[in-house]
This record gives C-alpha cells, structure tokens and sequence, in this order.
C-alpha cells in the first residue's frame, strides 16, 4: 500500500430529494434491535422511525442517527399506519408469509413505510392485513430468518438501491 492517507469516514452522499422512506416497528424485545435499526434508517436517510411499547433508543449504538433522525413512539401501530396509507404511503412488511414476495423482484414504491417484525411473533395478524405487500429475504441456512435489525438494514439497503438520488 502507498503512503496516501485514506480517509475513514466520508461525509453522507447528497440526495437530489428527500427519501419518502418511513420504518415502522411493533414494540421488540430489544432495544439493542430497535437501536440497531434506528442506525441503519439513519445511514439510509430514512424521514423517521415510529415504534411502539417501551421504545428505548441506545445512543451508543444508533450513534448520531438518534440526533437527526426523528423517533416516535405510539401505543400500538394500526392507526398510526392508517394515517400514513391516507397521506400516500404504501404499507411493506418485511416479513416470511405464505403471500410475501422475495425481496430481489420486488420494485419498492418510492413513498414506503417499511414495517419490520417482532423479533420473535414477527408481524402479527392485524397488521398483516393493513399491509399493501409483504417482502422476504431468502435464507439459504439456518436459522430460517435473519435477526429483525438485519434484516431491516437488508430492506433499507434494497430501498436505497433502487433509489439512490432519493
């Protein structure tokens, strides 16, 4: 290697508009999860995160998404996505269903809330039926799913990827 010094942090990439990217989150069972997804909705430029239950950011671990990233926390998430359906967001689950679509077909609209799974009930029934579609990550091992946190950074990539200018 040449004696260049190599920057390791690069400022964000500009975006040529604002991402209509929205996370929304059931209450989890770990606020290291929710963290971790908060970080990763940040990276992606995501508009905000809306949870539910005892929601708990870590700074440590969502690092300065947690200062530019607006987090909500709502009792329960139906009438919160009902609202953002009624304001021209279309409603994806990330989630293993007998109806969900694998994630490398599928062409996200560019106004998204991305609902993420319970890390161990998964999206539950009444939520499920809100939802506009619902998206998979194949698993080629084991277990038969991806940690929530993981696979929300999959999605958010997935999503940044089709739209990189945002």
């Amino acid at each position: 290697m040449d004696n260049v010094l190599q920057n390791r942090h690069k400022p964000p990439t500009p975006l040529q508009r604002p991402r209509e990217l929205i996370v929304a989150c059931p209450p989890m069972r770990s606020n290291v999860n929710l963290s971790r997804i908060v970080r990763a909705a940040g990276c992606c430029g995501a508009q905000r995160i809306v949870c539910c239950g005892n929601a708990k950011v870590i700074g440590k671990i969502a690092r300065d998404a947690e200062e530019v990233l607006p987090v909500e926390i709502h009792r329960t998430l139906p009438p919160v996505l009902k609202k953002l359906r009624e304001e021209g967001f279309r409603l994806i689950g990330l989630e293993q269903t007998s109806r969900s679509q694998c994630i490398y077909d599928f062409r996200f609209p560019r106004k998204t809330v991305l609902v993420v799974g319970n890390e161990r009930l998964g999206i539950d029934e009444e939520i499920l039926h809100l939802l506009d579609a619902v998206v998979e990550i194949p698993v080629y091992g084991r277990p038969f799913a991806h940690n929530a946190a993981t696979a929300a950074a999959m999605a958010l990539y997935e999503f940044c990827r089709q739209y990189p200018g945002g």
